[in-house]
This record gives structure tokens, sequence and C-alpha cells, in this order.
């Protein structure tokens, strides 16, 4: 079957079959290689990317469920406001370690600070609940986030600006 999609913005024609799931077309038909495969079966996280702006597991979505929602995956999210304050934020809390799980982590993050400008330790763990960090870098995935939500200005390093 044939699918035109928006992905990060552009327009991709896919022909796959109605169940393929999301994560496979990305990977291997567009070629987009930041969303990773965790688990298959929607539990790890790492295969997180936005439909339609909520934050869904693309292992587990067909591409038929995605119909004429916008796509966003790691590689797209550093283009809107929030996704750009977290990888800056990501970089100067110094999260990563073995990096697997960071596209999903990143993309859960952005869903919830989409939604919730101002969020809670609850508010996070939350929305994070079901995003497996195997190095366990738990507390620092939550200090980047409220380090972004703060709005606090990054540089292109991940330092905080002088007089931000």
């Amino acid at each position: 079957m044939h699918y035109a999609l928006t992905i990060n913005g552009k327009q991709y024609g896919v022909d796959v079959d109605d169940d393929t799931p999301l994560l496979w077309v990305l990977r291997d038909t567009v070629k987009l290689k930041g969303t990773k495969f965790g688990c298959g079966a929607g539990l790890c996280g790492a295969c997180t990317v936005h439909v339609g702006g909520q934050a869904v597991r693309a292992c587990q979505t067909a591409v038929s469920d995605v119909g004429n929602n916008a796509v966003t995956t790691i590689e797209g999210i550093g283009d809107t406001a929030i996704g750009a304050r977290l990888q800056k934020a990501w970089l100067a809390v110094d999260v990563v370690q073995c990096g697997y799980c960071q596209a999903g982590q990143i993309m859960s993050a952005a869903a919830l600070l989409a939604q919730n400008k101002a969020p809670s330790d609850a508010d996070i763990d939350a929305a994070m609940d079901g995003n497996i960090c195997r190095c366990a870098t738990y507390s620092r995935i939550r200090q980047a986030i409220k380090q972004a939500a703060s709005g606090a200005d990054f540089g292109a390093n991940g330092q905080q600006r002088k007089g931000a």
C-alpha cells in the first residue's frame, strides 16, 4: 500500500504493508536511523517518536495508524524550541553514557514539555515511565528536563551563557 508521510517536515512516499511498524518505515525505508529498536514490544521506549505531537512507540505503531499526522523523530526534534533546549540541557548535564536510549528519552521529554511547561518531579517520572535507561542516568535525565523547562539560555556546547 502507498502512504504519503510527513516526517520531520518533509514529504515521503512509501510502499509498505499496512501493518508495517512505523519504526521499520523510518529506519529501513526512509533511512532515518536515530530511532532505535530496543524490545519490539513497546516496553523500553527506545523507539519513541511523535505522531501528531504525541509520544508513541514506533515499534508498536503501524504505518496505517499514522494517517495524516505529522511524524517527528530525533533527527527533527532539534528544529523545535523545546527539542533544541532539551538537547542542550542533555549536554550541559552530561546525561548520555552508552546513549542507546537517549533518542527515546528526549522524544518523551519533548512531549512532556510541550504539554507541561513546569513539570514537577512526579510529572517527569510519570511521563518518562517506560523509558528504560540501562546506564541508570534517571536523576540526570530529570535534571536535564528541569533545566530545559527553565528556559535558561545554553550555547551549542550545552554550557549556560553568561548573564542567562
